[in-house]
């Protein structure tokens, strides 16, 4: 089965690479993360029992979040800047330089894939290539974490760094059904003001 096109990853990374600072001083810290999705993200990640991967872990905070708690995790993310601000910033905790869709790790080495809002600039033609991925590095039985906007449809919207895509639950489930994996849970929630943007989370098994 294919795995689809890869995505064209450099327009993002240099989009996110010019507002690096910004968004990291706005977003880059777990004061900026809504209590529901830490409540979630820390309980998926505590029952993991094995290594885990934050993909596209962008200025680091999750990742040095679940380090702190001691667990195994290592970021990656495909901005220079924001790794090079992650190491600064959480100096416990490992991060690695790379793209979410052509990962650097074993096959199998992973107990969890966490991809918070890391795949919101993949379109419908290139959202296979990191869920391929993220099941090739993941063991049997371990676990695929995803956050991401919601919608009626899928479709593009002018997210504040670069377009990004707006995916029904029902959706993404089958996209990642199509990677290997067993969706097994499904969570939505709208943000109130300044502006509603509806979130959703999706867990799922290899």
């Amino acid at each position: 089965m294919s795995t689809g096109p890869e995505a064209d990853t450099g327009p993002v990374r240099d989009a996110y690479g010019r507002r690096a600072a910004e968004y990291a001083d706005q977003l880059g810290t777990m004061a900026s993360v809504h209590p529901a999705d830490v409540h979630l993200v820390t309980t998926w990640a505590s029952g993991r029992g094995g290594p885990l991967l934050d993909a596209g872990c962008g200025p680091g905070h999750w990742t040095g979040y679940l380090a702190d708690r001691g667990l195994d995790v290592v970021g990656l993310d495909q901005v220079p800047a924001f790794v090079e601000h992650a190491r600064r910033s959480h100096p416990g905790a490992r991060y690695d330089l790379g793209s979410v869709d052509a990962l650097p790790y074993d096959d199998e080495h992973f107990a969890g894939v966490l991809a918070w809002y890391s795949l919101i600039h993949h379109d419908p033609t290139s959202i296979g290539r990191p869920l391929w991925e993220a099941a090739r590095v993941l063991r049997p039985g371990a676990g695929l974490l995803i956050g991401f906007f919601t919608g009626d449809r899928v479709e593009p919207f002018g997210h504040a760094v670069t377009t990004a895509y707006r995916w029904p639950p029902g959706a993404l489930a089958a996209e990642v059904r199509a990677a290997g994996f067993t969706v097994v849970e499904t969570h939505t929630r709208t943000a109130g003001a300044p502006r509603p943007r509806p979130h959703g989370a999706l867990l799922a098994v290899r």
